[in-house]
């Protein structure tokens, strides 16, 4: 059995730095397989640091070439060297001057962490502990440091040379081929801010007047003949910065802000000083690659690392535990973006479903932590969905509690507090006390307290008194390491709606005027007045706490709430919660629900008539059934995909029957004609359309498959086609596999695409798809070495294909085993992310828990891990738990 040795780092064990570093003056002479790295390092003792500590800096591979201290070179006794460190026992105890030369192989580095080369350019990645693989430092982010960068490389091959900050100078290196450019950054920032790129890019600009009147050029760099896809990228960016002007009165610090596209990334983008680097997917877009959801997904990952400048980089984090202090943060306001750009209850109900769907699963495994966690062995393992979305949560609850306006206020005093500083969430919820005056003391447990809380609710009328009662009960179930929890502070928004939707005069003093309810006891009551009849509840209204609600009402008082709330987030969660009874029944056995499921169906019906073209948007969420995912979820226990996945296909074509003349109506009407247009009304169109397409294939099958052709052929745009083929994917027989093969021979030179199509096959929930998997990894486009090409085929079977991953024969857990194992000496933190589609495995029924558990072991049992996926392994079997 292999138990993971890696040691803990705690977060009550802090300490500041031993050593400051104020400049850091970096010479990088690029080369594929030796790049030269010179460090000159401006040093003082740390007056907070302990007087006689040696100086240990930071490695990890690295090849050592020299040292010098104050400009005399250190013997070989003088200091203690190797891959991963390097000690000087006896530093200065005044300012000093260490200069260090490495070597470097950009080439051979697949991990991406560094520097390393994609596509033939070079680039960098330094979040968390990159910075270490360029040269020896101290890499944490509480040392922040001037950086002034020289690089030197080709012309020939990297005509483009950038850096963090703004450009010095640059010229040709006398006597060669070469060229250089240097690039200063005035704002102190810690080591996992660097970056440089080197390369052969296509470039589109423009140049943008922040509001006190200074002029920034901004620039997307992308693979040469891509330039037309990065105008969208371009004009999200130039919206972003004028968002977060007028939002959160920020501006721009620079005189340019860059963001490289690159093929070959580990993550999604990453918020370097003035230089972001981007995964291509989410920079570069066309009619005729892109769909809806790429385009806004562009719009936000631009706009969420736009922010990072203030939310992470001006004010960035004390140490790793402090990361949802700039991820949550930022990704709040990047939905707050979204939102403002888009559809705001549309947007909402998105977020939500993609916390439930994987923060909500984080909170029920193994994988449980704190938002703010107090330990851990690999940071990359936390870059979780709990930090970020559910970190995101927390910032929205603070906001409902003290209200825009002192929330802005709050905001305002934390950036100008702490700029230029590395802060604490302690810093962060001080500056809301200090602007309110609120103890938040109770309001910081969400930071430390992992789990989902549970808010148990019962409503009692009283007809003679004309009162309603609401009581209000809450726990949080046991997590790893947390055994017992104490009481949340959870802002609870609330109204009540009569069975007519006419206006009801209920008050309740426990309510403030902007119907929120602050719940913070282990059970409290509250009791409105003036209730003529017995109302339905609405809580937690825009989801207002990332809680279950248990509330026990009829499903016919839920759809109530979908004809008659005035809260569209609650509309929609009354549909799916009939809809997840129901399926959460079909799949465990229960008979005779034709009556529910016909009642369910009318009432769709009648919302198809009333309301879908007004929000298109809207009404393809409610038409959308919860996913297999969020079934096994609700279940919770002895788990059966297939069942499931049975319940939900009968779901689908029983909804499709009974509403097949609105649907096809629909369809017909909801035709976008004219060039495409990724704009919000444009894509609720499209998306209300192709909802309709599934339920009408679901229905009709013949019917399904001769609509999904046509609009295939037909199709002007990436979003329409795509669309078709997935509802093919579901209906087997030749014109699947004939469209399949058309879709995947026109988009054979575009890797973005084959990822769509990658991404489709493996979901497909039949026999069969296993072995086509394994064919596609053999496929020219396919590469284990690109973390998008391996997301998209082996991430999207894992993830999404619940009935063929989860196969009774453990098959699908040998081979995710075995791909984990492949990928780990390549990319670890690749690897690992593939690991956590294991996380819900103790849900499934007797014989699949013995086969995934199976699968771990092998894992856990081969020998030279990398931490990253070591660490995975044993908290999914309960090996190691840091207690």
């Amino acid at each position: 059995m292999r138990t993971d040795t890696t040691p803990i780092v705690r977060l009550e064990d802090y300490r500041p730095s031993d050593f400051l570093i104020d400049h850091l003056e970096l010479d990088v002479r690029l080369h594929p397989t030796q790049t030269r790295v010179v460090a000159t390092l401006r040093m003082r003792p740390n007056p907070e640091g302990r007087p006689d500590a040696p100086l240990v800096l930071d490695g990890d591979e690295l090849n050592l070439k020299a040292v010098s201290l104050d400009g005399r070179i250190l013997t070989g006794e003088e200091f203690d060297a190797s891959p991963q460190s390097l000690k000087i026992a006896q530093a200065p105890r005044q300012p000093f001057t260490l200069t260090i030369e490495t070597e470097i192989d950009p080439t051979a580095n697949t991990k991406l962490m560094g520097l390393y080369r994609s596509g033939g350019n070079y680039c960098t990645q330094c979040e968390a502990e990159g910075f270490r693989r360029i040269t020896y430092f101290l890499d944490r982010p509480d040392i922040l440091s001037v950086y002034t960068t020289r690089i030197e490389a080709e012309r020939s091959e990297a005509p483009v040379l950038l850096g963090n900050g703004n450009p010095v100078e640059s010229g040709p290196v006398e006597g060669t081929d070469r060229h250089y450019a240097v690039w200063h950054d005035p704002h102190p920032k810690p080591s996992y801010l660097f970056a440089l790129v080197g390369g052969s890019l296509g470039r589109v600009g423009k140049t943008f007047t922040t509001m006190s009147g200074r002029k920034v050029e901004l620039a997307v760099y992308v693979e040469p003949g891509k330039e037309d896809r990065a105008d969208y990228a371009l004009d999200a960016l130039e919206r972003s910065m004028r968002w977060d002007e007028r939002v959160f009165g920020r501006e721009y610090d620079l005189d340019v802000f860059n963001i490289v596209a690159v093929s070959d990334f580990n993550m999604g983008a990453m918020e370097n000083k003035g230089l972001n680097i981007f995964n291509d997917k989410y920079v570069l877009a066309s009619p005729e690659t892109a769909t809806d959801q790429d385009y806004a997904n562009i719009e936000a990952i631009i706009a969420h690392e736009y922010f990072h400048n203030w939310s992470g980089n001006r004010v960035t984090c004390r140490d790793w535990f402090q990361l949802c202090l700039k991820e949550g943060l930022t990704v709040f306001r990047d939905q707050e973006f979204s939102s403002d750009e888009r559809s705001r209850p549309v947007h909402r109900i998105a977020e939500v479903k993609t916390l439930r769907a994987r923060q909500f699963l984080e909170d029920a495994s193994p994988l449980a932590h704190p938002v703010r966690p107090s330990q851990y062995r690999e940071i990359n393992n936390f870059y979780t969905a709990t930090v970020y979305e559910k970190g995101a949560e927390i910032v929205r609850m603070l906001k409902t509690i003290i209200g825009d306006d002192d929330f802005r206020r709050g905001m305002d005093l934390y950036f100008d507090r702490c700029d230029g500083t590395a802060a604490t969430v302690e810093d962060f919820l001080a500056a809301f006390t200090d602007v309110t005056g609120r103890d938040l003391t109770q309001f910081a447990r969400w930071y430390e307290q992992s789990g989902t809380p549970r808010v148990a609710v019962k409503g009692h009328y009283d007809e003679a008194a004309q009162t309603y009662r609401l009581d209000f009960t809450q726990n949080t179930p046991p997590t790893p390491g947390q055994p017992t929890k104490e009481a949340m502070a959870i802002p609870v928004a609330l109204g009540l709606v009569s069975h007519d939707g006419s206006p009801l005069g209920a008050a309740c003093d426990r309510v403030d005027a902007r119907g929120v309810f602050l719940f913070d006891e282990p059970a409290d009551s509250i009791t409105f007045t003036n209730v003529p009849a017995l109302p339905v509840p609405s809580l937690f209204r825009g989801f207002s706490a990332p809680v279950k609600l248990s509330l026990d009402l009829p499903n016919e008082e839920l759809l109530v709430l979908l004809r008659h709330d005035t809260d569209s987030f609650n509309r929609w969660q009354a549909a799916q919660t009939v809809a997840m009874r129901l399926l959460a029944a079909l799949s465990t056995g229960a008979q005779k629900l034709d009556e529910e499921i016909d009642a369910f169906s009318e009432a769709l019906c009648a919302f198809m008539d009333s309301d879908a073209l007004a929000d298109p948007a809207f009404a393809a969420l409610v038409l959308t059934l919860p996913s297999e995912a969020d079934v096994a979820q609700d279940i919770g226990k002895d788990v059966d995909p297939d069942a499931i996945h049975r319940a939900r296909t009968d779901m689908r074509r029983r909804i499709g029957k009974a509403s097949s003349q609105r649907l096809h109506g629909l369809y017909e009407a909801l035709a976008v004609s004219g060039s495409y247009s990724p704009d919000a009304e444009s894509a609720g169109r499209r998306s209300l359309r192709n909802a309709c397409l599934d339920l009408l294939a679901a229905a009709d099958r013949s019917m399904g498959e001769t609509l999904a052709v046509t609009q295939f052929e037909t199709a002007s745009n990436m979003t329409d086609r795509l669309a078709s083929l997935s509802v093919l994917t579901t209906l087997p027989g030749a014109a699947r596999e004939e469209t399949l093969s058309r879709f995947g021979e026109r988009y054979r030179n575009e890797p973005l695409v084959l990822d769509k199509w990658f991404a489709l096959q493996a979901a497909i929930p039949e026999d069969g798809t296993l072995e086509r998997v394994t064919r596609l990894m053999e496929h020219p486009g396919f590469s284990i070495a690109n973390p998008n090409r391996v997301r998209s085929l082996i991430g999207s079977f894992a993830m999404l294909n619940q009935v063929q991953f989860n196969r009774t024969d453990g098959a699908g857990y040998r081979f995710l085993a075995s791909i984990v194992l492949r990928a780990d000496a390549l990319n670890p933190q690749l690897a690992a992310r593939l690991l956590t589609a294991f996380s819900t495995w103790r849900m499934m029924e007797g014989t699949r828990r013995r086969h995934a558990e199976e699968a771990l072991q092998s894992i856990a049992q081969k020998p030279n891990l990398s931490r990253d996926v070591g660490d995975i392994v044993s908290r999914t079997l309960d090996q190691g738990q840091a207690k």
